[in-house]
């Protein structure tokens, strides 16, 4: 999937960093790798305004087609990165072993998960209304995500709260 070297050392450091930090608490193996990916990608890579949206999952240039953001002119068409449905196709494709989100945006991949009243970490934490989706991130626990945030970020963490729509948690499979 286009992982370099360096990110997939750090995506073993993140591993272990997240199964130490889950304690006692059992997670789901699929969850648990979802986490530790989301873990070792914080500020590996910049948002690109369609990027993650190849035939597979991972890293790619973005597009300016639809983009309205606030850095001018739009970047992403010559930006190798995640936009947040991208990235968070790619976390789960590695978590789960297959391109389980598949092509699309957030209203896309919303409709192949099922909303949880309980989050846990490793489910997905969607913004907007039904839809009308416009965000998600991967939920970490103590109210936290590891997303794809706007163009001029890299893959970073945010409160849940960093946004005033959150339309709930999801969890794959459906």
């Amino acid at each position: 999937m286009g992982v370099s070297r360096a990110l997939k050392r750090r995506l073993l450091i993140g591993g272990i960093v997240a199964l130490a930090a889950a304690g006692s608490a059992p997670l789901d193996e699929e969850l648990s790798r979802a986490v530790a990916v989301a873990y070792a990608a914080q500020g590996s890579l910049p948002y690109s305004w369609g990027g993650g949206h190849a035939a597979r999952p991972g890293p790619s240039k973005g597009t300016c087609r639809g983009y309205s953001g606030s850095v001018k002119p739009c970047p992403a068409s010559r930006t190798r990165g995640f936009d947040c449905s991208g990235f968070t196709r790619w976390v789960y494709g590695l978590a789960f072993g297959g391109d389980v989100l598949g092509p699309g945006n957030t209203d896309d991949h919303l409709g192949r998960l099922r909303r949880v009243g309980v989050p846990r970490p490793g489910d997905l934490v969607f913004y907007g209304r039904p839809g009308r989706t416009h965000h998600v991130g991967v939920y970490v626990g103590g109210g936290k995500m590891i997303n794809a945030f706007a163009t001029g970020t890299r893959i970073r963490m945010d409160d849940v709260s960093v946004l005033d729509d959150l339309l709930g948690y999801y969890h794959y499979p459906a």
